[in-house]
């Protein structure tokens, strides 16, 4: 705010008494209503409040090439040329002109630096088009056009310099002869004129060493201009090799790569011809030489310790700081106990037998896959199993995103050309394409065996990550989406947008078998230029009703690489545990970890490793796997004293993923579920995703008629937060209570029980409303 016409906190001129209020005409009101205007590198920008100054800006003008003028006395108007019009009313005269007088060499200025900046092709405004890539054609014209610019002003400074002294030695003569003998007042004139023409020569000679040390300048500014140009040229060169050598070294990796079986990630003969190659970490000290023949992997779980009491002092533990640190845990998989998963299990400290649940007795039926129920029917008619192809509209990416750098994706108007048509209510109903998990999961008795397949079930959830890097519609305050596969699949989802800013989204899913699961998603983004990361904030839950085991997660971050050049690429990757919060899994935690991409690593990317841990720290149960394809769970049969060498029964596929259809490709990756995800259905809320026009119309290959109605849309939710935001300063200027903020219908805020901190929690009423038809508080946003 360096520039700021009014700093902030200070009175305007004329009018102490007003702290940088102006006030900014509004039709709908016909009147005229307070507004903060604060100027800034050339940009009018106006605030409801000084409090929006940190997050949102109502409305911008461009003083370059803005129109500015008086209306009368104390009113001036700027216009940009017809899309924007600011008319602005001071409280006098004096404070209007000084309000226009600043605007006027804020315009200057900005034309100026404007002017200034020719080396960029899209800010360029001076004459003469310059070449992209043109060497030093473009730069070197504009450094020596400012250079003659400069130079006619010194040679018109000098001509009225020449004419002062002109003049000047002429009114001297006049003077001298108009009195005779001279005066002391001649001589004092005459003295006066002759310094006068010494400080014009003055002024003329430093005029002169300006020019030539512009002209110097000018030739250094070019020089420097063109060697920036060449960096450029040679860094976009290095930067598109790099490209073309990334996706090779990916091809070979993946070429060389086997599919997964119990551990091992290259075949035999690659490994003998490429052992030259590859990059391995030294064996830790203490690692049994047995091992060499045995499938083994190192994972590293976070412990807590107590700091050791010195000798002399209390020995109570309870006086000893905890301190969280990472231990690795080596499991090596005993081949000559290979047990089966759900016989007897030895524990690494006792040898306590888990029993095998009885599925009749718990009446818990294992769902299957959406691809093994071809038949499903949606409103009389099989369900469908693919969308209309995608079309092919080329756009860049990076032309768009370029000016974002920094900022919130979700605050990026992004065209459909960058979309997929589902919202993302429907990319997080996706999550539950494999809910046969928790069916298996609901079985079980063991919490450690049970939180083990949760843990498989996290994993899934991002199993079409790795070829969808199109973005899901965001969502409008109010949104709904329902998922009601109770009949093919054993579950049924609600979903609605419960905020705007921050976007948020809150689930609630349950399924026959017994469980229930239910989500708050909102997240935070990093765009920077070559990457874009989605960090998600909100956290997820699984509850099983006939055990009353109840679990917690956070999903980990997910990275699209490639923003600038080549193909763009997704890894998810980080820390994720799984914590047992309430019934007899309480105090089991599962330690996932999502290894990132890397260019040396000797494992196969996409990797996933976790432990599952009871409530006394023993390691229970292993996973490993890879998160785009399978995840296999062992029991652990034996531990060293330490539980740092741990001995694993045998693997078994927790989860493996269905191939998605040939043709995926064409129709935006999709699978067969999310496929069915926005068919058509009646009897769904009017608020429902599978009712947007704009989604509707590019999943139709209108794209250009769902750009238009996305922008009416979103001008729509605008103008009904300004109206509410409008009677909210009616009501408040007339001591009125304040009209309420739109609520979401289907999730209370509140606290869950034993829990401290607000959560939406589905309060049950939609499936009740969908029966009766009773959609009367449903707001319109469509």
């Amino acid at each position: 705010m360096s520039e700021a016409i009014v700093p902030k906190g200070q009175p305007i001129p004329g009018d102490p008494e007003k702290t940088g209020w102006l006030f900014k005409w509004t039709n709908y009101l016909k009147g005229y209503q307070r507004r903060w205007f604060v100027l800034s590198n050339g940009l009018l920008s106006y605030y409801r409040n000084q409090a929006e100054m940190a997050h949102t800006c109502r409305g911008t003008i461009s003083l370059l090439g803005a129109l500015i003028h008086t209306a009368d006395s104390c009113t001036f108007v700027i216009s940009n040329g017809g899309t924007q019009t600011f008319h602005i009313r001071a409280h006098d005269e004096v404070e209007r002109q000084s309000w226009v007088t600043a605007l006027e060499l804020a315009k200057a200025k900005a034309m100026l630096v404007r002017a200034q900046e020719s080396d960029d092709d899209e800010d360029q405004i001076a004459a003469g088009p310059m070449t992209v890539g043109g060497g030093e054609g473009g730069e070197t014209e504009d450094a020596g056009g400012i250079a003659r610019e400069l130079a006619a002003r010194f040679h018109d400074l000098r001509t009225c310099s020449e004419l002062v002294a002109r003049h000047g030695t002429t009114l001297q003569r006049s003077l001298v002869e108009l009195e005779v003998p001279p005066s002391d007042t001649t001589k004092q004139v005459s003295e006066r004129a002759t310094l006068f023409r010494i400080s014009c020569n003055a002024m003329m000679n430093a005029c002169s060493e300006f020019m030539s040390a512009a002209a110097a300048s000018s030739a250094r500014m070019s020089r420097a201009l063109q060697h920036e140009r060449e960096q450029k040229m040679r860094l976009q060169e290095v930067v598109e090799q790099l490209a073309r050598q990334h996706d090779n070294l990916e091809k070979t990796v993946t070429a060389r790569s086997t599919p997964h079986t119990g551990g091992n990630s290259t075949s035999q003969g690659n490994e003998t011809e490429d052992e030259d190659h590859e990059f391995f970490d030294a064996m830790e000290e203490g690692v049994p030489a047995a091992m060499d023949d045995k499938t083994s992997f190192v994972i590293k779980v976070p412990v807590n310790r107590k700091n050791k009491v010195k000798s002399g002092e209390s020995s109570d533990e309870s006086e000893g700081e905890t301190v969280t640190e990472t231990q690795q845990v080596i499991f090596v998989e005993d081949k000559e106990r290979a047990e089966i998963m759900g016989g007897t299990e030895a524990n690494a400290n006792n040898d306590t037998t888990v029993k095998q649940p009885d599925n009749k007795e718990q009446n818990i039926v294992v769902w299957p896959h959406v691809s093994q129920v071809p038949g499903s029917m949606v409103e009389g008619h099989p369900r469908r199993l693919r969308v209309p192809d995608k079309p092919n509209y080329p756009l860049s990416l990076w032309s768009i995103m370029k000016n974002c750098i920094g900022k919130e994706l979700s605050k990026i108007p992004i065209p459909v050309n960058f979309s997929e048509p589902l919202s993302m209510l429907q990319r997080l109903t996706e999550d539950y394409e494999y809910s046969s998990i928790l069916d298996q999961a609901a079985m079980f008795t063991d919490p450690a065996q049970q939180l083990a397949y949760v843990a498989a079930f996290t994993v899934s959830s991002y199993a079409t990550t790795a070829c969808r890097t199109n973005k899901p519609f965001n969502p409008l305050l109010g949104e709904t989406y329902e998922c009601d596969r109770m009949a093919d699949l054993g579950w049924r989802a609600i979903s609605e947008q419960v905020s705007h800013h921050p976007p948020m989204v809150a689930q609630f899913c349950e399924g026959q078998s017994g469980w229930q699961c239910w989500q708050e998603f909102t997240m935070t983004t990093k765009f920077r230029g070559k990457y874009l990361q989605v960090i998600p904030l909100g956290g997820a839950s699984a509850m099983f009703l006939n055990s009353g085991n109840k679990y917690t997660w956070r999903k980990v971050t997910t990275t699209v690489h490639n923003i600038i050049v080549g193909k763009l690429w997704v890894d998810n990757h980080g820390d994720m545990d799984i914590i047992g919060e309430s019934g007899p899994a309480a105090g089991y935690v599962a330690h996932l970890k999502y290894l990132p991409y890397g260019y040396f690593s000797k494992d196969t990317q996409r990797k996933v490793t976790g432990v599952i841990k009871d409530p006394q720290g023993v390691p229970r149960y292993v996973l490993q796997g890879h998160w785009d394809s399978r995840v296999e769970v062992a029991a652990v049969t034996s531990a060293s004293a330490d539980n740092t060498v741990c001995k694993t029964g045998k693997f078994t596929v927790a989860w493996q993923r269905v191939p998605a259809p040939p043709d995926s490709d064409k129709w935006y990756n999709f699978t067969v579920l999310a496929a069915q995800l926005n068919e058509p259905e009646e009897g769904v809320a009017p608020t429902d995703s599978r009712r947007r026009p704009d989604q509707r119309l590019m999943e139709q290959g209108l794209w250009d008629d769902a750009n238009a109605e996305k922008l009416r849309l979103e001008e729509k939710q605008r103008a009904a937060r300004r109206e509410l935001e409008a009677a909210a300063e009616a009501a408040a200027a007339s001591g009125a209570p304040a009209p309420a903020p739109p609520r979401p219908l289907w999730f209370t805020r509140a606290a869950a029980p034993g829990q401290p901190h607000l959560r939406h929690l589905y309060n049950h009423r939609y499936w009740e409303c969908k029966q009766r038809a009773d959609w009367a508080d449903c707001p319109d946003i469509f």
